[in-house]
């Protein structure tokens, strides 16, 4: 039973397949087990570019000012689902490190005053939320879209950007290292 060439295996075809799917294997398995939202991001390590804000409570914050203590700077807005969810870790966290000297804020983002007051007065505030009009401070920082939480050190320089709604275990272990 010899088989003829037209219909016997092809093994060119099989080492073709192989030699082609090789590297995207090994491209694959060099991805795992890196965290997929470590993104390289420019703003770590450099110093947190200053604002002078007002708050929706009429307040006008000044980063300037804050020096000597950690920030917490997250930029959000009412139409992001995201958003919604982080809002009670941000709270809980305001809670429990403000009164240890970390200051949290918010900046809302893309989103109007009229909007945030609503959502803030139904889902809770214990920290200042500041407008960004113009989104010039939001283009500083270089906001992508939101949720997005910058914590600032006590001598200003930005050591980590989430780029996603922040989890309590991951705030608590973010704002032990600011301490």
């Amino acid at each position: 039973m010899n088989e003829s060439p037209k219909t016997g295996p092809k093994w060119w075809i099989l080492a073709l397949g192989v030699a082609l799917l090789a590297p995207l294997v090994w491209i694959l398995h060099s991805g795992f087990g890196k965290d997929p939202h470590a993104v390289p991001d420019a703003m770590t390590g450099q110093v947190a570019p200053d604002f002078r804000l007002q708050s929706l409570d009429g307040d006008e914050v000044h980063l300037e000012d804050l020096r000597g203590f950690p920030v917490v700077l997250n930029f959000w807005a009412t139409w992001c689902g995201p958003c919604k969810i982080e809002h009670p870790v941000l709270q809980k966290g305001a809670e429990s490190y403000g009164p240890q000297g970390v200051v949290f804020l918010g900046v809302l983002y893309g989103d109007e005053p009229a909007k945030a007051r609503p959502f803030l007065k139904r889902y809770g505030s214990v920290y200042p939320t500041l407008i960004d009009p113009d989104g010039l401070t939001s283009v500083d920082y270089g906001v992508a879209g939101v949720p997005e939480t910058y914590f600032i050190d006590k001598q200003g320089n930005i050591v980590h950007k989430a780029s996603y709604p922040i989890s309590w275990p991951e705030l608590v272990q973010r704002l032990e290292g600011l301490k």
